[in-house]
């Protein structure tokens, strides 16, 4: 492939395919905790077989993690690994993380109060605001309004480290940078078992600091030399990825779940390369698929998807399936059929109101003018107004309801 081919796969500074891997993560999810409530006897799979793979929805959070941490990269990869001020960055990741993010942590918390508690957890209290609020679930234990709500903590102290490792990268190179994280992440492992205090660490999943690390180095394919693009990314990412494969196969879902720690460090090459091959081209059936209209469109609206299904997976499953269904096949489908539509638009509107403005608009100041805007009359035209007081009002109607970028 040529360097051309490689430059299309960025298109207005977006890099095509992203969007679709962050829709078939959080689709994945979706479909996971289904199952997980129609078969609850995780880590034991009980049902069918064939949907074995259902089991494996830890594995979208993994996908999520690395893919953080390369969109991330990706701006400062462009600029020569700078960050571009920590307190401007900081202020953008709470503005694009935080209203959806509170938004749909008093969503979970109505669905726990009025409809069905989360399965394994006492109703949320004072202290589950608190903990969550803050995002500090994984540090303080607390009754839990949402299952899916313990990876938006960990991104968020991801997040916090991210301008130390920018400067490792560029001081250091991205190598160096991604060996030492893995260093201490594969120290915290080992000790983990034998040192209570280091043991106290496996809560904050520190292996997603790898995960992490490994997107953001990837995104250097970015400002990397055409001989670098041109590469066989594709080829690499599934050379690493059918050893765990195998090995997932023949361990099983409760071997997995004994060792998610190593399992998610395998998968980090593999990742990384498969994100590679995507930003250059280099998976082309691949990249066409992720580009689609519909994953495209799944993925602008993926975080919401992300943080509001759970309350609806358990609320349909509890209160509307299960008491007439046993744990089986027939549960499962019809939850599903059921969860999907229900998540789907739920969250295409969740996101309208509490996303989406977000990121079209990056302070209060351009939210607040978009709104008037937005119901601000445009000035009519008379009939017998020559053509140019026509155009102007025209281009007045463009301007208001155009987003400030």
């Amino acid at each position: 492939m040529t360097s051309n081919a490689s430059e299309s796969a960025v298109t207005n500074r977006r890099v095509v395919g992203l969007d679709g891997i962050r829709g078939i993560a959080a689709l994945f999810v979706v479909l996971h905790h289904t199952y997980l409530m129609s078969y609850p006897t995780y880590p034991v799979n009980s049902g069918p077989r064939g949907l074995i793979w259902l089991m494996y929805g830890h594995l979208a959070v993994v996908v999520f993690i690395a893919l953080s941490g390369f969109s991330l990269g990706i701006g400062p990869a462009r600029r020569d690994w700078q960050l571009g001020g920590k307190g401007r960055f900081a202020w953008r990741r709470a503005w694009r993380i935080l209203p959806p993010y509170w938004a749909a942590l008093v969503f979970s918390l109505i669905m726990c109060w009025t409809v069905a508690a989360e399965p394994g957890s006492a109703e949320p209290n004072a202290k589950a605001v608190v903990v969550y609020g803050l995002l500090l679930q994984d540090v303080f234990g607390s009754p839990v309004p949402n299952g899916a709500f313990w990876s938006i903590a960990v991104e968020a102290q991801l997040y916090i480290v991210f301008p130390l490792l920018l400067v490792m990268l560029r001081r250091a190179g991205a190598v160096a940078m991604v060996a030492a994280v893995t260093i201490v992440v594969t120290t915290v492992g080992v000790l983990a078992p034998h040192v209570s205090a280091v043991h106290l660490l496996i809560r904050l999943t520190p292996q997603f600091a790898s995960l992490f690390a490994l997107g953001l180095a990837a995104a250097g394919i970015l400002r990397a030399s055409d001989r670098v693009r041109n590469l066989p990314w594709q080829w690499f990412s599934l050379a690493a990825f059918v050893p765990v494969l195998v090995l997932l196969m023949v361990q099983g879902t409760v071997w997995f779940n004994d060792n998610q720690y190593w399992a998610d460090l395998a998968l980090a090459p593999a990742i990384a390369c498969f994100l590679a091959a995507v930003a250059t081209g280099r998976a082309r059936s691949v990249r066409w698929l992720l580009d689609t209209w519909p994953v495209r469109r799944l993925g602008t609206f993926s975080y919401s998807l992300y943080l509001i299904h759970a309350p609806i997976v358990v609320a349909v499953s509890e209160k509307i399936v299960g008491p007439h269904f046993a744990p089986g096949l027939p549960r499962f489908l019809l939850t599903l059929a059921i969860v999907l539509p229900l998540s789907l638009v739920g969250a295409r509107w969740f996101a309208a109101v509490f996303e989406i403005p977000f990121q079209r608009y990056r302070s209060w100041a351009a939210l607040r003018d978009a709104a008037r805007n937005r119901w601000r009359p445009v000035p009519a035209v008379p009939a017998e107004a020559p053509a140019a007081t026509a155009t102007a009002a025209a281009t007045v109607a463009v301007a208001t309801a155009e987003p400030d970028r």
